[in-house]
């Protein structure tokens, strides 16, 4: 089934792409949800125009992005949490914490674009921060005990 997405959809794509999923994703949670509509010619059309007319704010955005990534060059986050003696820690390191300790250093990421494995132990690790469908920023994060 092909669809419009109207908003980006993780694993999914990104706004005003045309993507192919399976019916029941689409017809069951996408179009309910407000996330896509059926890609028929009219649509298909009606969106190729707003890309069109979209294309100097997509652009501008872009940049943005960009800016912020090179901003965001080689930083290196310290991360501090609960730990065992073993260097496991206690839960686990989560997206809101890196957002906060982005905040902290002036940089004001949603925590749904960051994206990082499973951090459950002490050391290094590097997280990826989607800023926009084309700039892709990784930065490292050392967990540390408190």
């Amino acid at each position: 089934m092909e669809i419009i997405l109207k908003d980006d959809v993780k694993g999914v794509g990104y706004k005003n792409d045309i993507v192919s999923v399976k019916p029941g994703y689409g017809r069951n949670y996408l179009i309910p949800q407000g996330f896509a509509i059926i890609a028929s010619e009219s649509n298909k059309k009606m969106i190729a125009e707003n890309v069109r007319q979209a294309a100097h704010k997509a652009e501008k955005i872009k940049n943005d992005a960009e800016e912020i990534a090179s901003k965001l060059g080689d930083l290196k986050l310290e991360i501090k949490t609960k730990a065992g003696e073993s260097g496991k820690i206690f839960g686990a390191v989560t997206a809101l914490q890196v957002a906060d300790a982005l905040k902290e250093k002036g940089f004001d990421i949603d925590r749904k674009k960051i994206s990082l494995g499973s951090i459950k132990e002490l050391g290094e690790h590097t997280a990826v921060i989607d800023l926009h469908k084309a700039v892709h920023h990784e930065i490292t994060i050392s967990v540390i005990a408190e």
